[in-house]
């Protein structure tokens, strides 16, 4: 597989994964009115979970960007 694509598609997965789950424990703070919309408490629930994302996706990039073929070196096309 092109490392170009792989490392594309790698990064859109972690950003989807990111934008779900940020999304999700945002809903579960407003509907439980721990803060309402727009306030810093929202801008800091994206960003921790972004930071985390960026942690993981960095932790587990050396298994799904490894590539398959040794002779295979990310400068080929």
């Amino acid at each position: 597989m092109n490392p170009t694509f792989r490392g594309i598609a790698y990064v859109s997965v972690w950003v989807v994964i990111w934008g779900t789950v940020a999304s999700l424990m945002d809903w579960m703070l407003l509907t439980g009115e721990v803060y309402e919309t727009g306030t810093a408490g929202q801008a800091t629930t994206f960003i921790a979970y972004g930071a985390a994302t960026v942690v993981l996706a960095t932790r587990f990039a050396g298994r799904f960007l490894a590539t398959d073929d040794p002779s295979e070196t990310p400068d080929q096309k």
